[in-house]
């Protein structure tokens, strides 16, 4: 199923006054623009030009394929609002408007989201492009628009201290955005290839262009003391959401007001971790580590004396690359959308399949069943010349009725459930979905299946945030609420070392040097 992303806008030079609408279709998993629509419609206010402009943009999404999802970003709070439900709609000449756009594609294909109005500026050009030729008397001509042109990517200027992830991945958007403005139809065909070459990989014709609608960062994001949280809001996805500790912030995040943490809570910094000695003696990202002269691997590395217990299985576990809204740090688990992977998280996956085809420890890849950690599995696969292997059991926590939120959003909406959630490992989310304690069983059966499968050999996962931390926690034999104590970053590589006698080796945690510069 392909996927298109809708960015539409709409002035009025006086609120009612001349008004003009712009629209851009671009393809999801490439980022090129495949539709451009804009008009002068003559006296009236910016939010019926904001309306028009959705209606222009979902007719020529739907003109290219009706089959499609449809991903809406607009930077206006009462359009997404309304749109998405949640806000209704009281003046008589937006309501046929947002009656018509609900006709065009199936409710289902279509998922809304807001953007700052500096990430809308291909829309937005095109709307006064089309305002400039009203005021000529004219209407707005695709042979003679620039809006693509003057249009440079929206990419958020890194930021955090040295060695930190989030300004890492802000870096690698920026060298990434600068590449494609330098050369956009080169930029354009490398991320076409990098689809393909996920797909023919992953063996799956829709791998990159499946799902998708809005993200983020993975999102086991919450922070955790019983009726207080502060938190990180990543993955998660991306999610994707990154995990923040009770009274402390994720890396990049801004800090959230709360009660004090309870005694003892960790302040994570969301900086890299220096390797210990011996992770420094390892082959690679979980490879394995090799003996010292006369020494034999322990059942207990490093520790106690016991019989050679042989090669462990271990498996190197990569979150997916960055989606759209991975920077905006949404819940994104597998019970709502299923988004692809953002030109920028393309681009991680890329970075780290050069990082493990360097280290050359990579023995097969398996991979959450998810389009973003197909797409991930698929460019990394194909860079190791490996086939991919899907897993049921590796995809993302159900987060119910918070997909799509932020962690602040479901805080207002929702904060009993959240306080219990926090609190609570068998919680469930609002709505259903699934419990930590129900994700620790499913993930824990993965990895007694998968050792077993794998015995003696290193593996590569690309999974999430939940399931990834759930593998640490499980290793190191930690409570449940150390969940809410890790941080980590998209494309950010782990290991964990699973031993014949049932112990376990964590290796790695949260390594995201493969993407700085």
């Amino acid at each position: 199923m392909r996927e298109f992303i809708v960015e539409a806008d709409g002035g009025s030079r006086g609120n009612p006054g001349p008004a003009g609408y712009g629209a851009v279709v671009s393809d999801a998993a490439t980022g090129e623009t495949l539709a451009e629509a804009a008009e002068y419609i003559g006296i009236a206010t910016n939010n019926v030009a904001e309306y028009r402009g959705l209606l222009a943009g979902l007719r020529a999404a739907h003109a290219l394929d009706a089959t499609a999802t449809v991903h809406v970003r607009m930077d206006s709070k009462l359009v997404i609002e309304q749109m998405s439900g949640r806000w209704k709609i009281k003046h008589p000449a937006m309501k046929p408007l947002a009656t018509e756009a609900r006709t065009i594609f199936p409710p289902d294909q279509v998922t809304y989201e807001w953007i700052p109005r500096d990430r809308n500026k291909h829309a937005d050009r095109l709307a006064n492009e089309a305002m400039d030729a009203g005021a000529k008397g004219e209407q707005w001509s695709p042979s003679t628009s620039r809006a693509a042109l003057d249009t440079p990517p929206a990419v958020p200027e890194p930021s955090g201290p040295p060695g930190d992830a989030a300004a890492g991945a802000a870096k690698a958007r920026a060298a990434l955005a600068q590449g494609r403005a330098a050369d956009p139809t080169a930029a354009a065909g490398d991320a076409a290839v990098a689809a393909t070459d996920s797909r023919a990989a992953a063996g799956d014709a829709a791998v990159a262009s499946e799902g998708s609608r809005v993200a983020a960062g993975d999102a086991a994001a919450a922070a955790g003391d019983r009726g207080t949280a502060a938190a990180a809001d990543r993955h998660t996805a991306a999610g994707d959401a990154a995990a923040a500790a009770a009274g402390s912030r994720a890396a990049g995040a801004a800090p959230v007001p709360q009660k004090a943490a309870p005694s003892g809570a960790q302040r994570p910094t969301g900086g890299e971790t220096a390797p210990t000695p011996s992770e420094r003696r390892s082959s690679g990202a979980g490879g394995e580590t090799a003996p010292a002269p006369g020494e034999s691997r322990l059942s207990t590395p490093g520790w106690s004396a016991g019989p050679d217990l042989g090669a462990p299985a271990t498996f190197v576990l990569l979150r997916h690359g960055e989606t759209p809204l991975t920077p905006q740090k949404r819940f994104s688990g597998s019970g709502g959308t299923d988004p692809s992977l953002s030109d920028a998280g393309q681009e991680q996956a890329h970075r780290v399949a050069e990082a493990l085809a360097r280290r050359g420890t990579i023995q097969a890849v398996v991979a959450s069943p998810l389009t973003r950690t197909r797409q991930t599995a698929g460019i990394v696969a194909a860079r190791l010349g490996l086939e991919v292997a899907i897993e049921e059991g590796l995809r993302e926590t159900d987060f119910g009725a918070w997909e799509g939120l932020t962690f602040g959003e479901v805080r207002e909406r929702y904060p009993d459930d959240l306080n219990t959630w926090l609190a609570d490992p068998e919680a469930h989310p609002t709505g259903g979905g699934e419990s930590f304690a129900e994700t620790a069983t499913r993930i824990a059966a993965t990895r007694d299946k998968l050792t077993a499968a794998y015995a003696g050999r290193t593996v590569l996962l690309v999974t999430h945030v939940t399931p990834i931390k759930t593998f640490v926690r499980l290793a190191l034999g930690a409570p449940p609420e150390s969940l809410f104590r890790m941080e980590l970053s998209a494309a950010s590589l782990s290991a964990v070392a699973y031993y014949a006698d049932g112990n376990a080796s964590v290796r790695l945690f949260n390594d995201t040097s493969h993407l700085r510069p």
